[in-house]
């Protein structure tokens, strides 16, 4: 952290700018923070010149994995000053860029950024208009399809419009490392989402696509979703028929590794008794040459070429040694990386459960909120239901008081004579104007009969061409099936041929091995006979020299008793170092057969840490499922309360217009009535 924090002053210093005292409390910040590998420069202001100066320091910084430049407010020339600098950074795997405005120039530079660098794994573009300048744009995906380490994208509310989806797809075509895209809250539309849908029909390594809020048809959100499965349940399906594959393999290696390894274990005993063999002869030698004494200066001789071949065993010893300590440090490398593998199991570990529970929550959030909507449904579907019988009750009652009126206006044509004219013109007007709006109510009723009509006719069609679409994927599904099945059996038996070559291999070694050591038996055969003759001629020139030197007895007494005791010193030495031989075989044994051990145990880590990521991603992939049916449930449910809101509302207005007319006939009546009563009185 202050190699950084010095590097970044003296290029500060070298341009003649003044190093931002934000940027510098925050770095004393992550100082303090006991040394952590992200720089969050998170809502502060950074100038074009700081972003060159940090773009410059980056470059060959080896500490920070992550960068968090969310809310800066970046310049188009400021990001692209710094995003070139990223271009050549080896350790920075995660770029946050969230809330910055980048546009053309911007998309530009990230578009670069992806071609030249190669360990970025994660990278956050949220809230930004990447998609408002097609050619920026344009650049932007082709560096995302020709980059071969990111997994994680984020493209939430860019402005993508439907040619931006069609750059995606093309990218997405050729890109086969991208696991995670988050589309959401774009201007995709019904177009892009075609596109998209055929992209994910050749891409096999996106396994979860954010689409919400793109103004997307439901029927095509579903097929994408659908497609996403699909590839996750062939994939895990090929990973399967691998595993058993492998599986079988190893077991016949394991079988064959035992049988090799009883086959080493017989010619070491076998080997062990020929030197057993060679030492007694030895022996008989060391003993016929006792009763030598005329041969001293050959047995000095031969002293000094034991002790050259004594020295040659040193040498070879020490290059044991080496050897022993060249695979202990291999030991402990193989060690370092089977912590560094477990420590890595476990923060995936740690990783992926956080996710699950996030999941979980989100999911129990969206059940209740679903089940109050529902409630709230009802509750308003009931009240629409009361507020309905209350007005067919105040229609019956209008209707009773109309007959009644009727009734009186029957009594009343004695009294009302002179007015029945009047009375009778105005009450035909008002037939004539009730039928007319009984006619509308219901021509407006079959209007709406026959809109459901319709809608249910094109839903039943759309249902079907679904279906249709569904049963030929089906189909492909089953020929992919049926090919990666044999392609298996073509592995299996090439596996099979493999194996037996290998042990037609190691069968042909033995035999050599074998035939060597035979070679060797007969020449030490030989060389004892050789060594049993030249004894006798030894035996018959010493009684030869006993008759003609008695003399020389006592000098050779003492030559002799010099020789037994070299002989003991050498016999001592070689039993020393036979033993430190045999020591240092059983050890070289001892750590091959741990080092075996430990490979095997680390392909089982491995093994069992991919199965461990597929289950989780299966598991992400069945709660992104989930997440969008509810969605597109609630969606279905909006629609439903927007149609009954309508119906609601033109119900209203009907009924307003029929008492409106209800009201002025009977305030016409009332005039009638009124006007009779008073011109007999005049």
């Amino acid at each position: 952290m202050e190699d950084f924090r010095r590097a970044y002053m003296q290029l500060c210093k070298e341009a003649g700018v003044e190093p931002q005292e934000s940027v510098l409390a925050q770095l004393q910040g992550t100082r303090a923070a006991a040394g952590g590998t992200r720089l969050d420069l998170s809502g502060q202001s950074l100038t074009v010149e700081s972003c060159a100066v940090l773009g410059r320091t980056l470059q060959k910084d080896t500490l920070f994995t992550e960068l968090g430049l969310s809310d800066c407010m970046l310049s188009e020339e400021g990001a692209k000053l710094f995003l070139s600098g990223l271009c050549s950074n080896t350790t920075v795997k995660v770029l946050d860029l969230k809330g910055n405005n980048l546009r053309g120039a911007g998309a530009e530079a990230l578009g670069k950024l992806l071609v030249r660098n190669k360990t970025l794994r994660r990278l956050v573009l949220e809230w930004n208009a990447l998609g408002m300048w097609e050619e920026g744009f344009s650049i932007f995906c082709e560096g995302l399809a020709s980059n071969s380490c990111l997994t994680q994208l984020d493209l939430r509310n860019n402005q993508i419009n439907h040619q931006g989806a069609a750059e995606l797809a093309l990218a997405l075509k050729r890109n086969s490392v991208l696991q995670e895209l988050d589309l959401r809250w774009n201007n995709i539309g019904l177009l892009g989402g075609r596109a998209l849908m055929d992209a994910l029909q050749q891409n096999r390594s996106l396994l979860q696509l954010e689409m919400a809020g793109n103004n997307i048809p439901s029927d095509i959100l579903r097929s994408i979703g659908q497609t996403n499965t699909a590839d996750t349940k062939q994939s895990m399906e090929h990973s399967s028929d691998r595993q058993s594959t492998m599986r079988e393999s190893r077991s016949r290696t394991h079988v064959l590794s035992k049988e090799i390894q009883i086959l080493k274990e017989e010619k070491g005993r076998q080997f062990l008794s020929l030197m057993e063999t060679i030492d007694k002869q030895k022996d008989e030698m060391g003993r016929s040459s006792r009763n030598s004494s005329i041969r001293v200066g050959q047995l000095q001789e031969a002293l000094s070429e034991r002790k050259s071949t004594v020295n040659a065993l040193t040498a070879k010893l020490q290059m044991t040694e080496a050897a022993l300590a060249m695979s202990e440090q291999k030991v402990n490398n193989l060690g370092d990386l089977l912590t560094r593998v477990k420590l890595e199991k476990t923060e995936l570990m740690e990783r992926h459960s956080k996710d699950i529970k996030k999941h979980q929550e989100d999911n129990v959030l969206h059940e209740g909120k679903l089940l109050r909507e529902v409630n709230s449904l009802s509750e308003k579907n009931h009240q629409l239901k009361n507020k309905l019988e209350e007005r067919e009750r105040r229609c019956k009652s209008q209707q009773d008081q109309i007959f009644e009126l009727k009734q009186e206006l029957t009594n009343s044509t004695a009294e009302l004579k002179l007015r029945l004219a009047q009375a009778e013109e105005r009450l035909d007007m008002e037939k004539r104007r009730a039928k007319q709006a009984l006619e509308d109510m219901d021509s407006l009723r079959q209007k709406e009969v026959d809109h459901i009509n319709r809608h249910l006719e094109e839903s039943e069609r759309a249902l079907q061409d679904r279906i249709l679409k569904l049963e030929g994927q089906r189909i492909q599904l089953e020929e992919e099936l049926s090919r990666v099945k044999a392609a298996i059996v073509t592995e299996r038996a090439q596996a099979e041929e493999e194996l037996g070559k290998v042990r037609t291999q190691v069968r042909l070694e033995e035999q050599q091995h074998l035939s060597s050591m035979e070679e060797k038996l007969r020449n030490a055969r030989q060389a004892r006979d050789e060594a049993q003759s030249h004894c006798t001629q030894q035996k018959q020139t010493i009684a030869e020299l006993h008759a003609r030197t008695g003399q020389q007895s006592i000098e050779m007494d003492a030559l002799r008793r010099r020789i037994d005791e070299q002989q003991q010193e050498l016999s001592g030495k070689e039993q020393e170092k036979m033993a430190e031989v045999a020591r240092v075989r059983v050890e070289l044994q001892e750590q091959i057969g741990h080092l075996q051990a430990e490979r095997t145990a680390q392909s089982s880590l491995k093994e069992k840490i991919a199965a461990l990521e597929r289950e989780m991603k299966a598991l992400s992939t069945s709660h992104r499922e989930a997440l969008l049916d509810k969605e597109s449930e609630i969606s279905s449910l909006l629609e439903r309360l927007r149609m009954k809101e309508g119906e609601i509302q033109r119900m209203r207005e009907d009924e307003a217009q029929r008492a409106s007319f209800l009201q002025n006939a009977i305030l016409t009546y009332v005039q009638g009535s009124t006007l009779g009563h008073l011109s007999p009185k005049k």
